[in-house]
């Protein structure tokens, strides 16, 4: 919180899914007349509503959203174009004496605003990913070893978007990605606020799918499949995946609702890591019926500290 610009600053809520940072962010958003910035990779595609847990129309409603439904589903956003449209929209609210929140489990989503990550102006290679894929993961890792050690050592041998990004980055560029990217924290001030749960996620977890497939979720996909086809790649992501292959037949529907718990479970594992890494991130129990209280105690001694230190 040391960067001073005279600007507002921004406040992250952050965290694993399913512990209410939508609902937390709305309540918080409508006390100080700010907007939402969604830091969601999936949220951004047109047309993925229930599955993505995007706020629904009433909630849009009460306050107002940004960097939802920015994309077709056919097209892919790329990191640079989210951090593009994000730091526009910031800056269009400081100019504005808003004090945006960004929000959402998205890490990289995330960390490219907060760190104002330096990010290779590199558009996809449909063609080029598509030979690689071909290859198979263990080769082109193996590549990626070679022509960029120190991209390798950051990413796991079993992913396989970030290794095809290195690579596509190599080609296209002939600079390892990792020689590319940088830092350079942003001018105005930020305060991260992360949400868990003591404990296992499971339960929140679990209900939270069930409220989806009731919701109607599973038309969703359904009418997602016909429009596009099952070979669309965000019918591959998670919980679509599963109900996809329920609809063409290959596994009941209790069998999709089970696995997509299962698989959110491990998803939100890797968000804690990844979040619990940042030392920057003040912690808050979501199962705290005090939680809005406390975590509007805390902006607003952030906001007193921002006005004190401007004055001097």
């Amino acid at each position: 919180m040391e960067r001073l610009s005279g600007r507002p600053g921004l406040v992250v809520i952050c965290g694993p899914t399913a512990t209410g940072k939508s609902g937390l962010a709305i309540a918080l958003a409508q006390r100080l007349n700010s907007p939402i910035l969604s830091a969601d990779s999936r949220q951004v595609y047109r047309e993925f509503d229930i599955g993505t847990a995007k706020p629904t129309r009433q909630e849009r409603q009460q306050v107002p959203h940004y960097l939802i439904d920015i994309c077709d589903p056919r097209e892919t956003l790329t990191l640079a174009e989210y951090q593009e449209q994000a730091q526009s929209w910031i800056g269009n609210f400081h100019d504005q004496g808003q004090l945006p929140l960004l929000v959402g489990g998205t890490g990289l989503y995330i960390r490219a605003i907060i760190q104002n990550l330096q990010i290779p102006r590199v558009s996809p290679q449909p063609q080029l990913r598509s030979q690689l894929q071909a290859l198979g993961q263990s080769e082109i890792y193996a590549w990626l070893q070679q022509v960029d050690p120190a991209s390798a050592e950051k990413i796991h041998p079993h992913d396989q978007v970030r290794t095809l990004r290195a690579l596509e980055v190599f080609y296209v560029t002939g600079i390892p990605i990792s020689q590319q990217q940088g830092k350079q924290l942003p001018e105005y001030p930020i305060l991260q606020i992360g949400l868990d749960c003591p404990g296992d996620l499971t339960p929140r977890i679990h209900h939270r799918t069930e409220q989806m497939i009731a919701a109607g979720w599973l038309a969703e996909v359904e009418f997602l499949c016909q429009k596009y086809g099952t070979d669309l790649p965000l019918l591959q992501t998670l919980g679509y995946h599963e109900l996809t292959r329920h609809l063409t037949g290959e596994i009941p529907l209790a069998q999709a609702q089970a696995l997509t718990i299962l698989h959110t479970r491990q998803f939100a594992k890797r968000q804690r890591t990844w979040f619990r890494a940042d030392s920057q991130i003040q912690w808050f129990n979501a199962d705290d019926p005090a939680l809005l209280d406390q975590v509007w105690l805390h902006i607003q001694q952030f906001r007193g500290w921002l006005s004190q230190a401007l004055r001097q």
